[in-house]
């Protein structure tokens, strides 16, 4: 058999890489051709492999196959928990050379660089606000419409984001995934988790632009730089 022997016979005339089987190497080819068979029945949006429409389906029906055993949070794809599971081995591979912070994936070291470039991108329409981040912005537009419609089951409390709902119901329920890794201690916000952390390893990941100073906590950085202004003034 060509898996065996390594043979591989089908190649590709674009850029010359070889497969074992023809269906492979006609896989390939849409890479080159742009040819996205598989559609989407909600959306309509199309893609080059069914595996790949297999993954995007679950974003409409809500299946999350992958879950941290650590926390219980569920992800869609597997790369996506891989990612995850960095936030609690403290794995942090992504180093920014202007500060030399590390992160956990690129796409959050991509957004912090966006803090030495000053660039928010993601401006609301109804204020003019502006944002780093595009998930920051979805979350900050519905400050706007005021609807709530996330509630509490159990208190009746409503919330913006899904998110914000099952951080408050872990105050029913007394559940704190979040475990530090320097001693017994958990919480049950990811926040306070990491506020903790940096009590043990001194990091101080907010730093002001105009001295060079670096604080552990954002409301750190706050009063200093709102003292820098009343000195300047």
């Amino acid at each position: 058999m060509r898996v065996h022997s390594g043979e591989k016979p089908y190649t590709c005339d674009q850029c010359g890489k070889s497969f074992t089987q023809n269906n492979a190497l006609k896989d390939h080819m849409r890479i080159h051709t742009g040819e996205k068979p598989f559609k989407c029945g909600q959306c309509g949006k199309s893609f080059a492999y069914k595996k790949v429409l297999k993954v995007h389906l679950r974003s409409h029906n809500g299946v999350k196959p992958y879950t941290c055993d650590q926390c219980g949070k569920s992800f869609t794809q597997k790369g996506n928990l891989t990612e995850h599971m960095k936030i609690h081995t403290g794995e942090k591979p992504y180093v920014c050379d202007k500060c030399w912070k590390s992160f956990a994936n690129l796409s959050n070291l991509k957004s912090h660089l966006k803090i030495h470039t000053k660039e928010k991108p993601h401006m609301c329409s109804l204020c003019g606000k502006s944002f780093s981040r595009l998930s920051v912005l979805k979350v900050h537009q519905k400050s706007h419409s005021g609807v709530k419609d996330h509630i509490c089951s159990d208190c009746g409390k409503t919330f913006i984001t899904d998110a914000g709902l099952k951080q408050h119901q872990r105050s029913h329920t007394g559940e704190k995934p979040y475990k530090c890794s320097h001693c017994d201690k958990r919480f049950s916000q990811f926040g306070s988790w990491k506020r903790h952390e940096r009590t043990h390893t001194g990091e101080k990941p907010y730093y002001c632009f105009s001295c060079g100073k670096s604080f552990t906590q954002s409301s750190s950085l706050l009063r200093h730089t709102k003292n820098i202004c009343l000195k300047s003034h």
